[in-house]
């Protein structure tokens, strides 16, 4: 389904209409809302009413009326992701057909999620790594290290999350043409390309050092059973928020410091920008949740969910500049900490949660707020080892 907005500028619809939406079956091209029917066709949409019954001819005139102010941002958004593949969907579309569906189960084809996983691990290491002066061969090693892992380890998210909830991937438009949604994995085949990917991740973490293990594999139960949660509760966002920044933990340890203060602010701040952009990311399926039955934040929330994530943002930009208290950190990372402010705030003020197309926008604007974030905890770093700082 694709999900668009009718604008009724003078309409007797009023402002009703303005805050509903109409749905279109991207198959059949038509919809109802409020007793019309809709019909796409090659030169747009036309209307009829779905009541003949007289003295409802009224209806008819009024939507044929407001016909040139129907938009659908949806529509022109997935048609121009359909002309303009972005780079990682031709690697992905250009695979062998026996591994196409693999790639795209763990999520290759879209990798903002190991974007945002990977953020928090690449601003932990570079802060310890900046307190203990360590060499740079050191940093890009464990900046390789967790990278690799990110793309392993989302992947593997991936692979869970879409077994469980395969029966309920099918009911959203989003997400029915995923793998095993649409049969082109076997759930047996899903299963063991699970254990594959987990024997690969168990190998990233042997690689740290030993006293790693233990903290890394603690987040394990979480990344086995975030997508139960969305079944019994309205917030599984706080257990993939827990999971998913994981790596604000594993990263200082990982450079040989164990610097407690700094690791739980830095991971309490990303918990709460990770409620905030998975909240977003939540809005875009909101209408088709309530069919599956599913829960999130957006729809516990509702028309709150701007102030509450409002709350979050200070939440998430204090405990960062804690974060860069503890560690000792230069200007730079605090510069980067009110760019960060600005960016989050700035988003929760614009976005438009009742548009799929612009939540998806501004979730993926959250990839270059943590590129800044890493940006000036390196420029802190590379000061360091120059001796200006």
């Amino acid at each position: 389904m694709l999900v668009g907005r009718l604008k009724t500028s003078g309409s007797p619809l009023g402002s009703l209409a303005s805050t509903s939406h109409w749905l279109v079956n991207r198959s059949g091209r038509s919809a109802s809302l409020l007793g019309l029917n809709l019909r796409l066709s090659t030169n747009g949409i036309r209307f009829s009413s779905s009541d003949n019954r007289p003295g409802n001819a009224t209806n008819a005139t009024t939507a044929t009326g407001a016909a040139s102010e129907i938009v659908s941002p949806m529509v022109t958004s997935a048609t121009a992701a359909v002309a303009t593949p972005t780079l990682p969907q031709r690697f992905v579309n250009s695979l062998p057909l026996s591994v196409k569906p693999y790639a795209e189960l763990m999520r290759l084809d879209k990798p903002i999620g190991t974007w945002l996983l990977y953020s928090p691990c690449t601003v932990a290491i570079t802060m310890a790594a900046y307190h203990t002066g360590a060499p740079i061969t050191q940093t890009l090693w464990m900046l390789t290290l967790f990278g690799i892992g990110s793309v392993i380890m989302r992947g593997a998210g991936c692979t869970i999350n879409d077994l469980l909830d395969r029966n309920l991937d099918n009911q959203v438009e989003r997400t029915k043409t995923r793998p095993l949604a649409s049969k082109a994995v076997s759930v047996p085949a899903a299963i063991t390309f699970l254990g594959a990917q987990c024997f690969a991740g168990l190998g990233i973490l042997l690689s740290l050092p030993s006293d790693c293990f233990l903290l890394g594999a603690a987040s394990l139960p979480l990344v086995f059973t975030y997508p139960l949660f969305k079944r019994f509760t309205y917030y599984p966002q706080v257990c993939l928020s827990l999971c998913f920044t994981w790596g604000a933990l594993l990263g200082f340890p990982a450079m040989g410091v164990w610097n407690w203060p700094a690791m739980l602010c830095l991971h309490a701040s990303s918990f709460a920008w990770c409620m905030i952009y998975d909240t977003i990311y939540a809005h875009q399926d909101k209408l088709y949740d309530i069919k599956a039955g599913i829960k999130s934040t957006a729809l516990k929330w509702g028309n709150k969910s701007k102030d509450i994530m409002e709350k979050y943002a200070y939440g998430q930009i204090g405990f960062l500049a804690a974060a860069g208290v503890f560690g000792g950190m230069g200007p730079f990372f605090f510069g980067a900490t009110v760019l960060a402010a600005y960016r989050v705030l700035t988003m929760i003020k614009k976005v438009n949660l009742d548009d799929p197309a612009n939540c998806w926008k501004w979730f993926v604007e959250n990839i270059n707020t943590g590129h800044f974030l890493w940006a000036g905890a390196s420029a802190d770093y590379l000061l360091r080892l120059g001796g200006l700082l």
